[in-house]
């Protein structure tokens, strides 16, 4: 059977050398005599796996020595407890809400002290990232705390806030390795691994040391959530999430071998200009995102018909293109773009919207229509 292209959002498409790599060490580990599946987290062999899988992406992100990196079970959604656990030392940490998670994160963070969105793109339905010029960032706060990336809504913060002598955080999920990052720009780096960087079930936490040096974290939080201690324990307080490291580990040298983090940038680039530029010349499809805060890995948009986006949605799967229907919460479509999803799936992607916009012109004149009425009422 060939494979589908899968535009999820995740999980998301591996690359396939990796998938064949796993395939081919399955049953015996690099001649261990047993899968990496039934290996003891204290073998040397599996501590050759986790350390490598640090260096790694030590080296492909340039993280300094003073940065902890810690791989998590729990995904990212249990990081939204750990990091008011471990950083809320004084009570008081800022949020900007400009999707669905950076939400969810705030409210979670609200059980552990203040919580005051600093600023929020809701009132136009999280089609933007706040402008960084339209708020400031108070300097006692403990940290402020941003989601990179808004999967759902296809947004993207394309300039960090000023935050000042505040630790900036930020949920990397669904950007995560997808181009380079200047690491000491930030107090906390985290995502769930299950979009550029491996399986479900993981999380990765880039945390500076001295953030989580001074003294223990709230004295409620669970030990496993401690960054200071899964620091001291390498990750490996209890038997961690052995494949889905070992999985990330091969994801790792494969973004180096394909030329590192800026590689994955052109390429990562190349098609999101492809996905835009059809978008921004159709007269049927409308994106949902404001062009300044566009995001590079997931695009979203809509027909303004929820029958005919139902009708889009089974002709890509009718085409072998899977994982394209919109969240619940904006509905319509969403193309993930990650890494490993190759330029001809956007190709045949846009192709496919071609054929079905000419397919239908009298939607599309209509569709053209209400949008030039809305701009009007706009302007």
């Amino acid at each position: 059977m060939a494979r589908v292209y899968n535009f999820g959002a995740g999980p998301a498409t591996m690359p396939v050398p990796v998938l064949e790599q796993i395939q081919s060490e399955l049953l015996d580990y690099r001649g261990e005599g047993l899968s990496i599946l039934e290996m003891s987290h204290r073998t040397p062999a599996f501590s050759a796996v986790i350390e490598h899988a640090e260096d790694t992406l030590r080296r492909l992100m340039g993280i300094p020595d003073s940065y902890a990196v810690l791989f998590l079970q729990g995904g990212a959604t249990l990081q939204f407890a750990g990091i008011p656990m471990n950083l809320m030392r004084t009570g008081r940490a800022g949020y900007i809400r400009s999707g669905l998670f950076s939400t969810l994160a705030w409210q979670e963070a609200g059980k552990y002290g203040e919580a005051p969105v600093v600023a929020s793109s809701e009132p136009t339905g999280y089609d933007r990232v706040p402008d960084t010029g339209s708020y400031t960032v108070p300097q006692d706060l403990d940290y402020l705390y941003i989601c990179e990336n808004n999967t759902i809504y296809g947004t993207k913060f394309w300039e960090l806030p000023d935050t000042g002598a505040v630790p900036l955080v930020s949920d990397m999920s669904s950007c995560f390795l997808s181009e380079p990052v200047d690491v000491a720009r930030y107090g906390l780096i985290y995502a769930g691994v299950q979009k550029n960087a491996g399986p479900a079930g993981l999380s990765c936490v880039i945390v500076r040391r001295d953030l989580i040096a001074p003294g223990p974290a709230k004295p409620y939080c669970p030990s496993y959530l401690d960054y200071r201690v899964q620091d001291e324990k390498d990750s490996m307080m209890n038997t961690p999430n052995t494949f889905a490291i070992y999985a990330c580990s091969l994801v790792f040298d494969w973004i180096e071998a394909q030329g590192g983090l800026a590689a994955m940038r052109e390429r990562n680039r190349a098609k999101a200009d492809l996905m835009y530029a059809a978008l921004d010349k159709s007269r049927l499809f409308r994106p949902h995102a404001q062009k300044a805060s566009r995001s590079m890995m997931n695009a979203t948009f809509r027909t303004g018909s929820d029958a005919l986006d139902q009708e889009f949605l089974a002709g890509a799967e009718a085409r072998g293109m899977i994982g394209i229907k919109g969240h619940r919460s904006t509905r319509g479509m969403r193309a993930s773009m990650y890494n490993a999803l190759p330029i001809e799936a956007v190709q045949a992607l846009t192709a496919y919207m071609e054929e079905f916009e000419a397919a239908h012109p009298a939607e599309a004149e209509a569709a053209a229509l209400a949008a030039g009425e809305k701009s009007a009422r706009s302007c």
